[in-house]
């Protein structure tokens, strides 16, 4: 392929909205294994929130996407491909950028839950950046200044 083409093809994978319009694929082949990938977003999906036993399932399905993302997103820049397996390659981006914004919009089963654990994780930075900040180890009594 040409290298006006292969820079056409990455900025369409790279453009803003590329995703807007574009049907999430019926199955993929992720690092080698046959994915359902319109089926599986669609169950999780429909349920709105990702549930308690479904969180690892939904994070492995999402590392799982980007380094197939990542691995075709290569070929197209080290001009591997000819310009129409590079066509295919940037339809199948989109298309695994359209299941991952699907993915990503999703929302904890237990919202509450998941805003004390943040608020906890929140605090403990804090209260750290605050020793580091003041030079104190974490003792109780006070520092002169």
């Amino acid at each position: 392929m040409k290298e006006f083409e292969r820079k056409q093809l990455l900025e369409r994978v790279n453009r803003e909205g590329a995703t807007v319009g574009v049907d999430i694929p019926d199955a993929i082949d992720v690092q080698g294994e046959e994915v359902e990938l319109r089926d599986f977003v669609f169950e999780i999906k429909r349920r709105d929130t990702i549930p308690e036993g479904e969180r690892e399932r939904v994070d492995r399905a999402k590392k799982n996407l980007r380094r197939e993302r990542l691995e075709r997103l290569q070929r197209i820049e080290e001009n591997e491909v000819s310009y129409e397996e590079g066509e295919r390659l940037v339809e199948s981006i989109v298309g695994i950028d359209r299941a991952l914004n699907a993915l990503e919009q999703l929302r904890p089963a237990n919202l509450e839950q998941e805003a004390q654990l943040q608020e906890a994780q929140d605090q403990k930075r804090w209260m750290n950046f605050l020793k580091q900040a003041l030079g104190r180890d974490g003792g109780s009594g006070r520092g002169g200044r």
